[in-house]
């Protein structure tokens, strides 16, 4: 009796699939993760475009309002100029066509398109974010370091002292502080914006005004994720200290410096990488207290003005944008772990 082929009977078909399946290269991890980013930001866009339609009152409520001439015609009329009178399911389709196109469409209330709007701004988000997130790594990092290795109870409470300080303390609180202090009564920064009105300054002169400018308000943002990035590090190093691959690299002879920057440190880092990644949103949205109390140009101030004009368009778009920019950080803090790691492997 001859015996049946193993690929004989109803689900042949489904494990030759498979087989030709696995066959084909799979595609590297960066890719992988692209591709997962496309429908993240398809749901998204979904979401961010029917919750600000639930807001009540619209552009042109508002700019009917602002001409002195609200009435139901006038403000009919500005609804068919501005296509909100269609319905909601044929706005949505429109404006999914326009993004896919790069087209986030025009601003009525600035006259000018919102994405070259929006690009305008993101640049003084980007420095004020990216100044204090680096800033608030690296201190916090050395800090927490140095009260997990010291040996002196003091030198310990005092970070985990000020470190707690810095987590309780209300942001828009201290961002007033800092300018009663250093602007009012030492007169030593700049209060708001981002130069000075009317300054012709180049060269070097520009960038001390800018550093000057940026200075109260980077500190207030640090302050609170540097808290954070202390107490991280304090606990990682910690643990790490005692561990057997640090005991083991004592024992042939490495340096107390050595042991420190070659095993503990990048093996602590990858939480603090972690931790920086899932805190961007949060960062963002914190800059947007800061951007108000300091009056910095940025996409914080841009989204207030957009919710008080009912600026849908720009609104959508400033999501959009910050959105794209959370999750490009996201994909950086993925495929950073295997080149501070070697030990990890980035696999689907």
């Amino acid at each position: 009796m001859t015996q049946p082929q193993a690929d004989a009977g109803p689900d042949a078909g489904g494990r030759t699939l498979a087989r030709l399946l696995r066959s084909f290269p799979r595609p590297p991890y960066w890719l992988y993760r692209v591709l997962q980013i496309v429908p993240v930001v398809f749901l998204i866009i979904t979401i961010n475009f029917f919750l600000l339609r639930l807001a009540p009152g619209d552009i042109a409520d508002v700019m009917a309002g602002e001409a002195g001439a609200y009435s139901v015609e006038f403000t009919e009329k500005l609804r068919q100029d501005f296509g909100l009178d269609r319905p909601l399911l044929t706005q949505y389709v429109t404006y999914v066509g326009k993004v896919l196109q790069l087209d986030l469409g025009w601003s009525h209330r600035n006259a000018q398109t919102v994405l070259s709007l929006v690009l305008e701004r993101l640049s003084a988000t980007a420095v004020l974010v990216l100044t204090a997130i680096f800033i608030a790594a690296v201190l916090g990092s050395a800090l927490g370091t140095i009260a997990a290795l010291t040996r002196s109870r003091f030198v310990d409470s005092l970070i985990s002292a000020i470190a707690t300080m810095g987590f309780a303390t209300p942001l828009f609180w201290l961002g007033l502080m800092l300018i009663v202090v250093f602007s009012v009564q030492l007169q030593w920064l700049p209060s708001s914006g981002m130069y000075e009105i009317g300054s012709r300054a180049t060269g070097w002169d520009a960038v001390t005004e800018r550093i000057r400018h940026l200075a109260l308000p980077v500190a207030c943002l640090a302050a609170y994720y540097l808290a954070i990035y202390t107490r991280l590090m304090r606990t990682n190093v910690s643990e790490l200290k005692h561990q057997d691959f640090v005991r083991t690299a004592r024992a042939k002879g490495a340096s107390p410096a050595r042991t420190v920057f070659r095993h503990i440190l990048p093996n602590a880092m990858l939480g603090l990488i972690t931790l920086t990644g899932l805190q961007f949103g949060a960062l963002f949205s914190g800059s947007v207290t800061i951007e108000a109390v300091f009056g910095w140009p940025g996409l914080g101030q841009l989204a207030l003005s957009a919710v008080t004009a009912r600026d849908y368009n720009l609104l959508l778009g400033i999501l959009f944008i910050s959105s794209l920019f959370v999750l490009l950080v996201n994909l950086v803090t993925d495929l950073s772990y295997a080149w501070l790691d070697p030990r990890v492997e980035l696999s689907q």
